[in-house]
């Protein structure tokens, strides 16, 4: 193209949009991107930890995902599906009904399911931070016995016979073979565009015109002053492990099965506290129901053993110092980082 035509174009304002139009198209022909499908790091969240180059999303993958995420053909007997456990309108967690994972024939796990949202930010993933990335967690839920039950190359031979399946990773990875891997890709691909970031607290932090009242600003200075030790960053999770207090004794060691270390007994990933008003119960064993039981738990409720976190030793008692006042004005701010829009996007729903 000549330099006069270059000259055009950039003046008239039409075929400007045409060529912002062309330069958006994808490589493989006119259809212009859905960034409906792409990956988005909200201004205020730190830098990503999923390693995108091996497994780039796309509007394909994320579909055969979501088709994956709600199908229960990922259980032994086509009873049980990732949704069972992880519900949209709970911001990806379990039901409140469900202290813990509800599985196969009833069976009942040891821990509560957690809320799957801003994967994309985590470098470890469980209570227990056993699994390192994301693309390894489905298949702990995928052959738990207690779970799906479901051995990961039966469920490679049941998709590949299946007479849908087969198109679609055609049309996701560029060939019809069924692998472990490419499942275990689409189901990233599904949950880590499950970013949670516009709630009323992101809209104030990123200066869009929204406003935290009396008491929800107020809330937000105490919550930093009482819990912020722990629930740092933007995330609210410094992604550590402590033990909370919440037993002496302990059937559930916690991160001391990954690591075997006696100083880990009874110690729980610090989890995120977003949509943190849609996700009880609460605590790794979803033993509280209420946010009002959590903050007189960390009040009054908090028992000494030998691996207690030491934020929780005061000097001269357990726990951290909280009126009810006080309580009342943190989870007001708690309920500033409700996520309605996420909870209610239509391209997770199961179509």
């Amino acid at each position: 193209m000549c330099i006069n035509k270059v000259k055009m174009i950039i003046a008239h304002p039409v075929l400007w949009v045409c060529l912002f139009c062309l330069t958006a198209c994808s490589s493989e022909g006119d259809t212009p991107r859905d960034l409906t499908y792409e990956f988005k790091k909200p201004a205020n969240f730190p830098e990503p930890t999923y390693t995108f180059d091996n497994n780039t999303i796309t509007k394909e993958g994320f579909l055969l995902g979501r088709k994956l995420f709600f199908d229960p053909k990922l259980s032994r007997d086509g009873s049980v599906s990732c949704n069972n456990c992880h519900q949209q309108s709970k911001a990806f967690a379990d039901s409140e009904q469900h202290p813990v994972s509800v599985g196969i024939d009833d069976l009942l796990g040891i821990r509560n399911a957690p809320s799957l949202t801003n994967l994309a930010f985590f470098k470890e993933f469980f209570w227990d931070g056993g699994v390192t990335h994301l693309d390894f967690v489905p298949i702990n839920a995928i052959e738990s016995e207690v779970e799906m039950d479901e051995d990961l190359a039966n469920l490679v031979r049941k998709l590949k016979n299946d007479s849908e399946y087969p198109e679609l990773f055609l049309q996701a990875f560029g060939t019809e073979e069924v692998t472990s891997p490419y499942i275990l890709h689409a189901l990233s691909q599904f949950t880590l565009m499950m970013v949670s970031s516009n709630s009323a607290y992101d809209k104030y932090v990123r200066n869009e015109g929204q406003i935290l009242s009396e008491t929800e600003m107020a809330g937000l200075q105490l919550f930093k002053q009482k819990c912020s030790s722990c629930h740092s960053g933007e995330l609210f999770t410094d992604f550590t492990y402590r033990n909370n207090g919440l037993d002496s004794e302990f059937d559930d060691t916690g991160r001391a099965r990954i690591t075997e270390g006696i100083q880990d007994e009874g110690k729980f990933r610090v989890p995120s506290l977003r949509n943190v008003e849609l996700t009880s119960p609460y605590m790794h064993d979803g033993r509280f129901k209420t946010l009002e039981a959590v903050l007189d738990h960390y009040s009054e409720g908090v028992v000494i053993s030998p691996t207690l976190d030491e934020e929780l030793k005061g000097n001269t008692s357990l726990g951290i110092s909280m009126n009810e006042d006080e309580k009342s004005k943190i989870i007001a701010f708690l309920r500033t980082l409700t996520d309605r829009e996420f909870i209610s996007d239509s391209k997770f729903h199961n179509k």
